[in-house]
């Protein structure tokens, strides 16, 4: 902090008040490292719930006189358990990571040393698996008091994880030195400014950075998007993406890893080429010409991956949206339960957690405009005649696996299942049907052969995906179907 007078005038005001309120605490030289874990918790915590920006923990002042008696505490040079450095060491036990800094000050002539902590804001914090809160001025655990608990996560829902802070108290240059912002003018297609003060605005202005005093605060937004070093940012190093490459179609030996370290939009062209170019390649005939095509079109990388960015759950700590390249397929996955049915992925419109993400970089044309981009994605599959991309599920994550190319003699029951309903899908939202002649086509399937495509939408009706369009069609050939929605 550059002005630390201001530290002194806010002590002197806190010293006024007749106790302790709950967001901050006074403590003279009791400094055992995972006490002062379980208050970043507790004065977080207490902070969102009465709706201030910090708490303070504020070392050298009496907590029953409210007299500033100095400390002998210097938190640069303490340890946590395991003789790890202090600060990494509570970072790593908060969950999820709140920003904190140590100040050492003098006030009326005694060294004072402030501890400084940003109000939660996507969820309640805990240190060590523990949640804490202050009630009054004790510090307790929030499962304790599940009338403050009901509060506290009512306060935290409203509060997107783009607003939250990556850094703060960073000077002009900082925030320059920090983020991308040619980057920037030039995916936003924004002419650049001629000065700092012009650069700084517009970042205020799309909510990169907020102002903090004199100095400014690197919104997760800004970060995750035009960060030139996303390890620049502890709380946002585990967001990057991650891309292994597998020898064979197991994950026992890893050929190949990248980790691009800047923010998303200024390294995801970069990415998506990297990724084009460890793809094998098949020579086609077209025409008169040999051309090269390579193992899955680009259209749906792209659009997978950027679908990975977008929703993926931030409030889940230690993991990041990945993508891993298999001999016969490739995974893309990002933590977080999606918030439609994957069934519905082609007709329904995206629904997102970072809303404010996605609008950002559609705007920059990294992903197609609502609901349109799986579309075009999976019409790209079918016209590769590739099996139809898998999307799995679970309470902490999303993967989409698409699959390089096999026979139809090669494909199970569930893949051509698979294949049958989301062709049945990507026909009905471009307002028309699937038929059987419609399906041969998809899979490949010559026409003398029509029995075999019969048997596959009867095993798709019989599956509950498909249904008749109008049931009292007499005609085989005549037979239109639908989704099962629809």
């Amino acid at each position: 902090m550059k002005d630390k007078g201001k530290l002194c005038d806010l002590i002197d005001e806190f010293c006024q008040y007749p106790r302790e309120r709950e967001w901050f605490e006074f403590k003279l030289n009791n400094h055992e490292p995972h006490l002062i874990g379980e208050y970043i918790s507790a004065l977080s915590n207490a902070a969102l719930l009465h709706q201030v920006d910090y708490g303070y923990l504020i070392f050298g002042i009496d907590d029953d006189t409210h007299e500033v008696l100095g400390t002998t505490y210097s938190p640069h040079t303490e340890k946590g358990r395991g003789n790890e450095d202090l600060e990494p060491w509570l970072k790593r036990l908060l969950d999820p990571h709140v920003d904190f800094s140590f100040y050492e000050i003098s006030c009326r002539g005694k060294p004072v040393v402030v501890l400084r902590i940003d109000a939660a804001y996507e969820r309640p914090v805990r240190f060590d698996g523990v949640e804490y809160i202050r009630v009054g001025s004790y510090k307790k655990k929030l499962s304790d008091h599940p009338e403050v608990e009901r509060k506290l996560w009512a306060q935290t829902h409203p509060i997107k994880f783009e607003e939250g802070y990556a850094s703060s108290g960073l000077i002009g240059d900082h925030v320059l030195d920090r983020l991308d912002y040619p980057s920037f003018f030039h995916l936003l297609e924004m002419p650049l400014p001629e000065n700092k003060s012009g650069i700084l605005e517009r970042f205020e202005d799309e909510g990169m950075i907020r102002k903090d005093g004199p100095a400014f605060r690197i919104t997760n937004l800004g970060a995750l998007l035009f960060a030139r070093d996303l390890n620049d940012f502890p709380s946002l190093r585990k967001k990057s993406l991650r891309i292994i490459i597998y020898d064979g179609k197991g994950r026992v030996h890893a050929k190949k890893e990248h980790t691009p370290r800047e923010g998303y939009a200024v390294s995801f062209e970069s990415v998506i080429d990297w990724i084009c170019d460890q793809l094998p390649s098949n020579e086609i005939i077209e025409g008169a010409l040999r051309v090269e095509e390579k193992m899955y079109p680009k259209v749906a990388i792209r659009e997978f991956i950027a679908n990975a960015l977008i929703h993926q759950d931030f409030s889940i700590s230690g993991a990041g949206p990945m993508v891993e390249i298999f001999e016969d397929r490739m995974e893309i996955s990002n933590p977080g339960k999606p918030l439609i049915d994957p069934k519905r992925f082609i007709d329904h419109p995206p629904r997102s957690r970072n809303e404010v993400l996605a609008s950002v970089m559609r705007r920059m044309n990294i992903c197609e405009e609502r609901g349109s981009g799986i579309d075009r994605a999976i019409g790209c599959i079918e016209a590769y005649q590739l099996p139809a991309p898998d999307f799995q599920e679970d309470e902490d994550f999303m993967r989409v696996t698409f699959f390089a190319h096999q026979s139809y003699s090669e494909m199970g029951r569930e893949d051509r299942v698979r294949a049958c309903y989301q062709h049945a899908c990507l026909r009905y939202v471009c307002r028309d049907f699937m038929t059987n002649a419609t399906l041969r086509k998809r899979l490949g399937i010559d026409d003398q052969n029509y029995p075999m495509a019969s048997r596959i939408i009867s095993d798709t009706i019989e599956a509950g995906l498909v249904r008749l369009h109008d049931p009292e069609t007499r005609s085989n050939r005549n037979r239109k179907y639908v989704p099962y929605w629809a």
